[in-house]
């Protein structure tokens, strides 16, 4: 499998964002979500001083990244973990502090590409998504297994799906004759159990209950809650953090972690404000920014993609 086919998303404006603080020799960055590599590739081509850490959940990335990343030696290592592990991960290596930290949230193109990892609502495959296959549940068990109430409260907080409810009504009737193991039967129950307008806006009409279903499997946003904090923790002063999320959940998530990091929190009327309370980041992006139309038009993986950065400009005082 080639790792042409792998566009990074927004990849310029990562690097632009991340190069103030890793110009200087021996600086570290963590690239939390290597997938293919092609993030981690040019940061390692940009920042020739620089030394990587790459996470990955997913053994067979890692393997496929560990072949374009070779000519690197060792300034690349690249880790099995899950990326709220970044501490422990970095401990382990003896870093005390880091420069950069990249996340590319979501699912990597390989996860949608190889049809048998049952991520893609477009081709028909075993209901799995989980983006370790050596640890949890599938997605045909979630579908199986979980209560009706519960279905319903994933699909709405997970897929932000109206039509949660009408869904899992087809689903329970439908696994009680048989249970589900292809993503095909689902895709088309969902088509059938939806009202014509609910099809004509958005897209696959399977999209959004997909997109919960992985988020359920591989627990990406209380993974997430844990992540962001713990990488803001492990920057130096003057080190910087670029995070792209492709749904507004994840997001959000980010949006509310670096805004409590760059608030003051003194209390109202201190004529003096103590260095305690004082702003730990400083934000690198007005709001979310957003891929270009001309990155959209060559990479429709852009289209949903939201970034965010952040530089530490002191020390937690505990």
């Amino acid at each position: 499998m080639s790792s042409s086919r792998h566009v990074p998303v927004m990849l310029q404006r990562c690097l632009d964002l991340l190069a103030p603080a890793l110009q200087r020799p021996g600086a570290v960055v963590v690239d939390c979500t290597l997938g293919l590599g092609g993030h981690s590739e040019a940061l390692l081509t940009q920042f020739p001083e620089a030394r990587l850490v790459a996470l990955d959940r997913d053994k067979e990335a890692l393997r496929l990244s560990g072949e374009r990343l070779a000519p690197y030696g060792e300034r690349a290592t690249l880790v099995h973990a899950v990326y709220d592990e970044l501490p422990d991960v970095l401990a382990r290596l003896g870093i005390a502090r880091v420069q950069g930290v990249l996340f590319d949230l979501g699912v990597s193109s390989m996860q949608l590409d190889e049809a048998d990892r049952g991520f893609a609502y477009a081709q028909d495959a075993p209901l799995d998504m989980r983006m370790d296959q050596t640890t949890g549940i599938s997605a045909a068990e979630v579908l199986n297994t979980y209560p009706p109430g519960e279905l319903v409260r994933i699909l709405r907080a997970y897929g932000e799906e109206k039509q949660a409810k009408r869904i899992v009504a087809a689903v329970v009737r439908e696994r009680a004759k048989e249970p589900f193991s292809n993503s095909a039967r689902l895709v088309e129950l969902i088509r059938d159990a939806l009202p014509q307008a609910a099809k004509r806006t958005g897209g696959n009409p399977a999209k959004r209950t997909f997109q919960a279903l992985r988020i359920e499997v591989n627990g990406e946003l209380s993974v997430l809650e844990r992540a962001i904090p713990g990488a803001v923790s492990a920057l130096a002063v003057g080190g910087r953090i670029a995070v792209l999320s492709y749904h507004s959940l994840e997001d959000r998530l980010v949006k509310q972690v670096f805004a409590a990091g760059a608030a003051n929190t003194a209390p109202p009327g201190l004529p003096v404000v103590p260095e305690q309370y004082q702003p730990r980041l400083k934000l690198l992006t007005r709001g979310a920014e957003l891929p270009t139309e001309e990155e959209i038009a060559e990479n429709r993986r852009a289209a949903p993609a939201r970034l965010r950065g952040a530089e530490r400009i002191r020390e937690s005082i505990e």
